[in-house]
């Protein structure tokens, strides 16, 4: 073989390698973007789920002021819900509910105790024993 046709197969080796080192540099660069994209949508979705539930959270509370029952009784069960789904919220749930029942038991010092009141206790009492 002649020199320039090993030559020119040298070079083609070359070119290959730089064209194959290339290749694994923007792999790796699409590799980093991709993650950093995934972690800025699991951070926006934390975010909308903190959002919802202090929506949530904050619905119930206006809620406890209704003057219908049901409304009230709804608001204490999504209470509920968020204690149990969202255990860094339970304290606060539960500090919440004992200000309304301390609340309300003032209002109403000796008659029977009316169903929001019952419920609450339900609740306590199921958290008690969990």
């Amino acid at each position: 073989m002649a020199w320039w046709v090993e030559l020119s197969e040298i070079v083609r080796n070359f070119g290959l390698l730089g064209a194959a080192l290339v290749g694994v540099v923007l792999a790796g660069m699409r590799v980093v973007a991709a993650n950093r994209q995934a972690d800025a949508s699991l951070r926006q979705a934390e975010l909308a789920r903190r959002t919802h539930v202090a929506d949530l959270f904050n619905r119930a509370v206006e809620q406890l002021d209704h003057d219908k029952l049901q409304v009230r009784l709804g608001a204490i069960h999504t209470l509920r819900q968020i204690s149990r789904d969202f255990p860094d919220l339970t304290a606060a749930v539960f500090e919440l509910l004992n200000g309304y029942v301390r609340e309300r038991a003032e209002e109403q010092p000796n008659e029977e105790l009316p169903a929001d009141i019952r419920t609450i206790l339900e609740v306590f009492k199921e958290e008690l024993r969990s």
